[in-house]
């Protein structure tokens, strides 16, 4: 009996054979969901200058610190990469999820990995990160800030989180920085909850508002 394979799934498995390919010669790498129903799956990925990504032991704190914070909310991803923050928050049952990414071939890289993931509540953005949060606003509960360190952008992209209303009223906020640097300064309003260090990584977790989900 000869099995149909569906126009979605069809494109999927050509979009992620032609990345393997481009790989191959352009260098690339691949990230594995830790948890829920994509468990296991691994996330290919182009390099490209300043892509790092969130290493796997504080990728698993980070969704250890969430729990059930993840579950029926709106993640933004705002310097997706790999798409290793965005991609897990869906499997741990976000409601949506958006990655936003500036480079090409890394945004195409994150279509290909949703599609064969299956990932429809995922919307992949081609942006710069700054120009996004210029654009029409959607607050989001879970906010993913993760840009290369050497952009020393954190402050600047908190500022703007909060004074242009990306952010319900008790949002989480995820940063991560360079454990040499200089802590970001967070919007008053802000409280830092939880924070860990992982080789030359630091990694902290703040809540807008009073606290109360």
């Amino acid at each position: 009996m000869t099995r149909k394979t569906s126009k979605a799934g069809g494109a999927a498995t050509r979009l992620m054979s032609h990345f393997k390919t481009l790989g191959s010669a352009t260098g690339a790498g691949s990230v594995r969901i830790v948890a829920g129903q994509w468990r296991g799956r691994r996330i290919p990925f182009l390099l490209a200058p300043g892509l790092r990504p969130t290493p796997d032991r504080i990728r698993e704190t980070l969704f250890n610190w969430l729990q059930r914070e993840v579950v029926d909310r709106r993640c933004l991803d705002l310097y997706a990469g790999s798409g290793a923050l965005g991609f897990e928050a869906l499997s741990r049952g976000a409601a949506a999820a958006v990655l936003v990414e500036r480079d090409a071939g890394v945004a195409q890289t994150l279509t290909a990995a949703a599609a064969a993931l299956g990932a429809t509540q995922a919307q992949i953005v081609r942006a710069d990160a700054q120009a996004y949060l210029a654009g029409p606003v959607t607050p989001f509960d879970l906010v993913f800030l993760d840009p290369p360190f050497a952009l020393g952008a954190l402050t600047e992209l908190c500022t703007l989180l909060e004074v242009r209303g990306w952010l319900t009223p008790a949002a989480l906020i995820y940063l991560e920085q360079a454990a040499r640097d200089v802590p970001p300064t967070l919007p008053e309003n802000w409280r830092l909850i939880k924070e860990t260090r992982a080789g030359e990584v630091r990694a902290v977790l703040a809540r807008r508002g009073d606290g109360t989900p």
